[in-house]
């Protein structure tokens, strides 16, 4: 899926910015903003036989709408997140002026994508993380007893 990002700085318009526009391809998953960000699979695109604009359709089937050719009201759907891991051959950081930890972690998306990320975790947090890891590894080191 193809994506527009927003302007550089806040205080320039969509209009401004230098990204592309969202033209999105048939089976793409669009919100369109005319329609209170309304979800909506491409099922036509302009110029197809007699078609002068976007057509879509609920994902789930039901009556079709029309969305303009330019594309304008349409935007991305990005792909959710379905969990993290932690980032092969890095180690988590603690910074001590914001009395955070950091740790870097792989996002991973439904669409089969992954991006690098942080999980940023405040003292009260990574005690608690600390504390939920520790009974992890106690049910894992009592089944590998279990089995031996």
């Amino acid at each position: 899926m193809t994506g527009r990002s927003l302007p550089h700085l806040p205080a320039q318009g969509a209009e401004l910015g230098t990204a592309a526009p969202f033209l999105p391809q048939l089976g793409d998953l669009a919100a369109d903003t005319a329609r209170e960000g309304r979800l909506g699979v491409v099922v036509t695109l302009p110029g197809e036989g007699s078609a002068t604009t976007y057509h879509l359709c609920p994902p789930g089937g039901g009556p079709t709408w029309s969305a303009p050719a330019d594309g304008t009201t349409l935007r991305p759907v990005p792909a959710q997140a379905t969990h993290a891991t932690l980032l092969p051959g890095r180690d988590a950081v603690y910074d001590p002026r914001a009395r955070q930890g950091s740790v870097p972690v792989t996002i991973h998306f439904e669409d089969g994508s992954s991006s690098e990320g942080a999980l940023i975790l405040t003292s009260a947090e990574l005690e608690r993380l600390y504390a939920q890891t520790s009974r992890l590894l106690d049910k894992h080191e009592n089944v590998l007893g279990e089995t031996s």
